[in-house]
């Protein structure tokens, strides 16, 4: 069968085009990206480390001297800061709310080059990290009331889903969608924000709970404790959100005890809650039980603890700012180059030659070999670049969607209409979508002095 006219001069103009393929090197160095990695507590790059096995966490941060360099010996370098603090210290009077402290860690977050993730427990379990004293004097002496383990105020009360949920609610107001802020934790009840016996909430309580987060948090990314399976599928069912636990590594059972985490809870309760699915649309942030060196003291294997993190899907690790131990760093490093997402570009093809305001068609393969995908979206653009005359396109990619695994991404792009006729150098990065400069580090060579990565030469002529 004789193909078509117009299909017989495409396929000419095809092989008359000439096309330039690149294949780029993959890299194994440790990469710090955005949204994955190590986490601080309380502290920022650039913060002392917290002493031995001890932490700190639900009080205001302390303002620690900074000397200009973000590296911190016995840590990896980190690009999430996490604040976890009381709500007595979010909202010290009724109604009024600590801005300027919120405010000026988002501020800090930022300069040290992290993002903030953010929870706001209700309480915890001393005397001085009590609900909030105006809230204590509303509700009094709750200790006879037979609360469960870890339960200091009774949620069922209407005052506590009145004034909880209207926090949060102005939290969202002032922060949603703020680009400094990473995740925010749905922390409801219990100690610490971590949940317990939310399967004893009634299903109206718990729903005001959780839907205080959802409808403040429409931009911002959310995050889970899997507490019970209808707390989770209740969330769940409404929107995307990621899962995290705060006891990763307990393996007391190899040391002679009758139950851990690593063997006794988790494995099971990530099915049963029905979250096991969770890390393809939100991520999954893990936190040490005690610190790393006390896992090494009580003689656990680190190794199992990693892989267990990483068919988890583990985005972000929580070592509560305390050192690494220094045998583990080799294995702290291959984690790393796992955790989350890790981007390498296998191959690209693109025209040699573009006429003016014409398309630039390209194909490429990508392979994400790290164990989730990214959350939060930025775009694949080109760079053509000649002398000082610098031009960035945008891609349709939406990256959020590159699951562990190969990716095949052509697409085409129309060069800009005022763009001179010469030989430019084509470039290619993940960047910020507001100031369209790099942002996500891919594990390829060749990156520039900016953080793109250069591909070739490319002509725009007639």
């Amino acid at each position: 069968m004789r193909a078509p006219l117009a299909l017989l001069l495409l396929s000419f103009s095809l092989f008359a085009q000439e096309i330039r393929i690149v294949r780029p090197s993959e890299i194994d160095d440790v990469l710090v990206n955005p949204g994955i990695g190590f986490t601080t507590l309380n502290r920022f790059n650039g913060d002392p480390l917290n002493e031995g096995t001890k932490w700190t966490e639900g009080y205001p941060i302390k303002d620690y001297p900074f000397h200009g360099v973000l590296e911190v010996k016995g840590q990896p370098m980190t690009s999430i800061a996490y604040l976890r603090i009381y709500w007595k210290f979010v909202e010290p009077e009724m109604g009024k709310y600590n801005w300027a402290m919120l405010d000026g860690v988002l501020r800090t977050a930022r300069e040290r080059k992290q993002t903030l993730m953010l929870r706001i427990a209700p309480y915890g379990t001393d005397k001085d990290n009590d609900v909030p004293d105006w809230y204590r004097r509303l509700v009094g002496d709750e200790s006879g009331k037979g609360l469960p383990e870890k339960w200091r105020t009774d949620p069922e009360n209407p005052l506590y889903v009145k004034h909880f949920t209207a926090m949060v609610r102005a939290l969202g107001k002032r922060y949603d969608g703020h680009p400094d802020l990473e995740m925010v934790d749905v922390s409801i009840v219990a100690a610490w924000g971590e949940g317990e016996h939310t399967d004893r909430l009634s299903a109206p309580v718990m729903q005001a709970l959780v839907d205080s987060y959802l409808e403040a948090f429409p931009k911002t990314q959310l995050n889970m404790q899997p507490t019970d399976r209808r707390t989770n599928a209740y969330a769940l069912a409404k929107r995307e959100a990621g899962w995290r636990v705060d006891c990763l590594g307990d393996m007391r059972c190899v040391n002679g005890a009758a139950w851990c985490h690593m063997f006794d809870l988790y494995p099971q309760q990530i099915i049963d809650v029905g979250v096991a699915d969770a890390w393809k649309k939100g991520p999954v942030a893990l936190e040490a039980c005690w610190v790393m060196q006390h896992w090494l003291n009580q003689g656990w294997d680190v190794n199992y603890i990693i892989e267990q993190s990483l068919k988890w899907h583990i985005s972000s690790f929580n070592n509560k700012s305390s050192a690494v131990p220094e045998q583990w760093r080799p294995q702290v490093d291959r984690w790393l180059n796992r955790m989350g997402y890790r981007y390498v570009l296998r191959r690209f093809s693109y025209p040699a030659t573009v006429a003016p305001r014409g398309r630039l068609s390209f194909t490429s393969w990508w392979e994400n070999k790290g164990v989730a995908p990214i959350y939060r979206q930025f775009p694949v653009a080109l760079r053509l670049r000649s002398g000082g005359r610098s031009e960035v396109v945008m891609t349709g990619a939406d990256i959020r969607s590159w699951l562990p695994g190969d990716i095949v991404f052509d697409d085409a792009v129309f060069l800009p209409p005022n763009l001179p006729v010469g030989e430019y150098e084509l470039s290619i990065g993940l960047v910020d979508p507001e100031t369209r400069a790099p942002k996500v580090k891919l594990a390829i060579a060749g990156v520039d002095g900016e953080g793109w990565y250069p591909l070739g030469k490319i002509a725009v002529k007639p």
